[in-house]
């Protein structure tokens, strides 16, 4: 099949002023604060279009509008989320031919020797690889993660615009941190993103990490048929997140407490967190339980952060406000003043699912949080209040996953006993 019997197969633009010259067009601000007209679908669905063709960083904008609440403004989330929703499983993919090349130039012989089988149009399609069906000889049925040809480099030309990175940080407030270290910090894990073989061991850790949790399961990777632009995994079926949504309380429930062990004893008891809560890389099954894929934007965080954290949840879970508020400013690293009281605040609020345990998460909870973390922002960077500091390294991708994790939670809209759950693996973890 050639590129032009599919209207969807594309290459990636990768010159930096064609990029920027494509996102000017949907009139994206520097890549990413897409303006709507009104309430009219048009300018938004142009924008998937064209944020789709794009790949790279632009397509990780356009997803991330696309579910994490308090992105959009609310008068245009309906429409906003209607168009972008393709992207979230079904973004433009590339011709089978370069596909074809591209695993047999890195897999080192033809496909229908490396498998028993291969399916030449994808089954889901993302910002930088797709990915294809396929069986092993010894009759495993596989999935198999191609990066779009050309991709690395437009990748590349996204991150070199700082001007489009601030935009990504823009929508999720953080834009005006003006960090040299923030933006490098982005750089870095986004280029992580484009290694998959990094993404195969960091796949084996958290399988590892959950080895004796039956709720959460991790497909297995097959590393002699992947490299750093090939990945292939078990094959993992089941609802759809949309479906999950839709299913018995009581099910969604025990999904949602399976979702809540999987980011947080990640976090902390594996001292690594997923970054990117995408609703796209959940497959839910019958009794609770929920398989991962995707680990590409993967930050880990060392003994001393991990540390804080755990002191951090275990007061919010047992309901202690003093000791919450001496470890949040332990985290923070704040120093008395008025800024101190803004975050300690932010804090409180963010960590309202333990405090207030069981609780539902809401759709107007989490743009509450979201709208708190960039007012605290703007105290911070703009009013300069008395006792200011930086906030910590790794502020980008923790909030990247806390905003958009509560926007998925939310979505599931259930009453989950936030508390006990983590109580369950922290102190379990401590007594190890």
């Amino acid at each position: 099949m050639s590129s032009g019997d599919d209207p969807r197969e594309r290459r990636v633009p990768v010159g930096r002023l064609g990029r920027l010259a494509r996102l000017a067009g949907v009139g994206a601000r520097a890549g990413a604060a897409i303006l709507l007209d009104g309430r009219s679908p048009e300018p938004a669905r142009h924008a998937a279009e064209v944020l789709g063709s794009l790949r790279g960083l632009a397509a990780k904008v356009g997803q991330m509008a696309s579910y994490v609440d308090g992105l959009v403004p609310e008068e245009h989330r309906a429409v906003y989320e209607g168009a972008l929703k393709g992207l979230q499983a079904a973004a433009p993919h590339s011709s089978p031919r370069e596909v074809r090349l591209l695993v047999e130039e890195e897999l080192g012989g033809p496909i229908d020797r490396l498998f028993a089988s291969w399916d030449e149009r994808p089954f889901a399609s993302a910002s930088i690889g797709q990915v294809h069906g396929a069986v092993l000889p010894d009759g495993t049925e596989v999935a198999v993660k191609v990066q779009h040809p050309g991709v690395a480099r437009a990748m590349e030309s996204d991150l070199r615009n700082a001007g489009l990175i601030e935009s990504a940080l823009a929508m999720m407030g953080t834009r005006k941190l003006e960090s040299k270290e923030v933006l490098e910090e982005v750089r870095a894990r986004f280029r992580e993103e484009l290694d998959y073989g990094l993404e195969a061991e960091r796949q084996v850790a958290f399988a590892a990490v959950h080895a004796e949790d039956d709720a959460i399961r991790i497909p297995r990777v097959f590393l002699d048929r992947s490299t750093r632009r090939v990945l292939t995994t078990e094959r993992v079926r089941g609802l759809s997140f949309d479906e999950a949504c839709a299913s018995p309380e009581g099910d969604r429930r025990r999904w949602g407490e399976a979702l809540w062990r999987f980011v947080y004893k990640g976090t902390l008891v594996g001292g690594m967190f997923n970054a990117d809560p995408h609703p796209g890389n959940y497959f839910f099954h019958p009794g609770g339980a929920v398989s991962f894929v995707d680990f590409g934007c993967v930050q880990a965080a060392d003994e001393d952060r991990r540390g804080r954290g755990i002191r951090l949840h275990l007061a919010a879970c047992h309901r202690d406000e003093a000791a919450f508020r001496d470890a949040s400013r332990l985290v923070l690293r704040t120093r008395g003043g008025a800024y101190e009281a803004r975050a300690l605040a932010y804090m409180r609020l963010a960590f309202e699912p333990q405090f207030r345990s069981p609780y539902r998460i809401t759709r107007p909870y989490a743009n509450e949080v979201m709208d708190a973390f960039k007012a605290l922002l703007v105290d911070t960077t703009t009013f300069r209040l008395d006792g200011a500091v930086p906030l910590p390294r790794g502020v980008f991708f923790l909030n990247r996953l806390q905003f958009g994790f509560y926007s998925v939670m939310a979505r599931l809209d259930v009453e989950v006993d936030f508390a006990e759950v983590e109580r369950g693996f922290l102190e379990a973890s401590r007594g190890s």
